[in-house]
């Protein structure tokens, strides 16, 4: 396999926002088959509910890191996504113990209209769910989650995705968007 270099790089213009606007989570192998081409996901085969999660402010990122080993020869991309959901009740602490439990696919979508799939292949781990009610009065009561993707490439781009609707553009799927509820 020739893993040749194939493009540069100039400097970008000043237009993009840091920061993401919802995560949508669907139950591990319920894409069905998704068809992929240069980098994006231009396609999938299943239907599926997407339960939405709106963020609002600080403590909402994803980072994915490339980890190569000359050594060994392997590489992977292991993805973390931090969030921050203010406010505890009952219901979100049942939802916790499931994402816990499970390995669910996430959709990220950011402030630039983009939106991303992490654990297309493996899924997503909940690692970590801090629940917490801070002493002072100005401090967060809410929640805390970070998941952690590992697989053999970075996630990928989802073609067609807009603002209401990250699956838009995949002609093939047939999703059921269900938005949260304020408490």
């Amino acid at each position: 396999m020739a893993c040749l270099v194939t493009r540069g790089r100039a400097i970008n213009c000043k237009d993009v926002q840091g920061g993401i606007s919802a995560i949508y989570i669907t139950d591990f192998g319920d894409y069905g088959t998704i068809t992929e081409s240069g980098g994006e996901i231009t396609n999938m085969s299943g239907s599926f509910t997407a339960f939405r999660y709106d963020l609002n402010g600080a403590g909402n990122s994803f980072t994915t890191t490339a980890t190569s080993s000359k050594d060994t020869g392997t590489s992977f991309f292991s993805t973390t996504l931090s969030l921050t959901l203010p406010k505890l009740s009952k219901e979100d602490f049942s939802e916790i113990k499931l994402l816990a439990y499970g390995r669910p696919h996430i959709v990220v979508a950011d402030r630039n209209g983009n939106a991303f799939l992490i654990g297309k292949l493996n899924g997503c781990s909940l690692t970590t769910a801090t629940i917490s009610s801070g002493d002072s009065r100005a401090d967060m009561s809410g929640m805390t989650l970070e998941f952690i993707a590992d697989e053999t490439s970075a996630p990928d781009f989802i073609n067609g995705a807009t603002v209401a609707n990250p699956f838009a553009g995949l002609s093939s799927a047939t999703e059921t968007i269900t938005g949260g509820t304020n408490s």
